[in-house]
């Protein structure tokens, strides 16, 4: 499970650590915090964003399906760590990640456009009985419309990476603008 800790927590884990006499791993121990990369996390985001950066994430953050696919291509191209790429991008959220990268590795792209979360309710023998019965119910022509869009994120997917490929430095300073204002509208 994991576990939360408060802003004010995280800010004074940082000053301490600013001051120089404890080391990330001490100050993990001295505060109870799970790991010293956790405390890592914290000074990086405060080093970027300041008192903001170590807030609470929102949880009704969304993202689009293309920075999602252009963040984990940053990372399989570049072979920058989580954090780097997540401060690269701008996001404050640096775990949605790694949910990216299993949402990615098993189901393709198509599998980034659905929203996350926890689910509401428990998935019951009831529920599950009734969600079965829904899949039924989905017909012929709606699974060839959700596999017509799949196709549409994939080769739009290809074109991407052709062109990053042909110029990398170009495609990354003509999207760059755009990865800043969203950003930006994500933090607000």
């Amino acid at each position: 499970m994991v576990k939360k800790y408060s802003d004010s927590l995280k800010l004074k884990v940082v000053k301490e650590y600013q001051e120089g006499s404890l080391g990330v791993r001490r100050l993990a121990k001295k505060h109870g915090i799970q790991s010293k990369s956790q405390v890592d996390r914290w000074i990086k985001l405060y080093e970027k964003y300041g008192v903001e950066g170590l807030k609470s994430k929102k949880h009704n953050e969304t993202y689009s399906v293309q920075l999602k696919l252009d963040v984990l291509k940053f990372i399989e191209r570049t072979g920058s760590s989580e954090m780097e790429t997540a401060l690269h991008f701008g996001l404050k959220n640096t775990t949605i990640i790694s949910s990216w990268k299993k949402a990615f590795r098993e189901g393709g792209a198509g599998a980034l456009n659905g929203s996350k979360g926890w689910s509401t309710m428990p998935d019951t023998s009831k529920n599950k009985q009734n969600k079965k019965g829904k899949e039924n119910e989905i017909t012929y022509q709606q699974k060839l419309e959700r596999e017509n869009e799949l196709l549409r994120l994939e080769v739009e997917y290809l074109k991407k990476l052709r062109a990053f490929q042909m110029d990398p430095e170009g495609y990354l300073e003509k999207h760059k603008q755009r990865y800043h204002s969203n950003s930006k509208k994500h933090s607000n």
